[in-house]
């Protein structure tokens, strides 16, 4: 798939930042879901995106409207602010558990695909949890987003079920084709419901 040039001006190959690299200026900013907590950056976050890559690679955590793979927003420095960002988890657990924050900010705050991404998201670090060292990757959407408080509910019931169950639900709303769907049905008003 094509993806769509921007209005920054920058095409083709120079238009993405290596895997290796870290380029806070092209990162989003850390939001409030990891306020407190231990930001990754320099090699860490370089370390967790390179993992994600390869999980949401297995998973098929794609952008449809790009037409890449999630983790490579993060590189688009078409779309500086967008993509994610991490944090160790301190001050909250107890128990001795290794808890990863993950939090995305979209392009807009109308992307239609931001419930998507992010359950996709949650499901892909949580279902392969032996390829990281966190026993939970926690996971919201910025708050920037139109819809961000019904998603966060949506995301800290599935979390709620995973820490409950130690299974993740492989729902609908992962994968290339369901996200394509899922964008297409939004965008158009219609539900899973809807009679067309």
């Amino acid at each position: 798939m094509v993806g769509f040039p921007s209005l920054g001006g920058r095409d083709g190959d120079d238009a993405f930042d290596e895997y290796g690299e870290f380029v806070p200026e092209h990162l989003p900013e850390p939001g409030p879901f990891l306020d407190g907590h231990e930001v990754l950056t320099g090699e860490s976050h370089v370390a967790f995106h390179e993992t994600t890559r390869g999980v949401f690679e297995e998973r098929t955590v794609y952008d449809v409207t790009f037409g890449y793979n999630l983790a490579k927003l993060n590189l688009d420095a078409r779309h500086p602010g967008a993509g994610y960002r991490y944090a160790e988890q301190s001050g909250e657990s107890d128990d001795g558990e290794a808890v990863l924050r993950a939090e995305f900010t979209p392009t807009t705050e109308f992307c239609p695909q931001s419930g998507t991404l992010t359950l996709g998201s949650f499901r892909a670090w949580n279902g392969l949890s032996e390829r990281h060292g966190y026993d939970v990757v926690r996971v919201r959407l910025h708050p920037m987003h139109h819809e961000s408080a019904s998603i966060n509910e949506r995301l800290a019931a599935l979390e709620t079920e995973y820490r409950e169950t130690g299974a993740v639900d492989d729902g609908p709303e992962e994968g290339v084709a369901s996200a394509a769907r899922s964008a297409t049905e939004e965008s158009e008003g219609r539900g899973p419901d809807a009679p067309f």
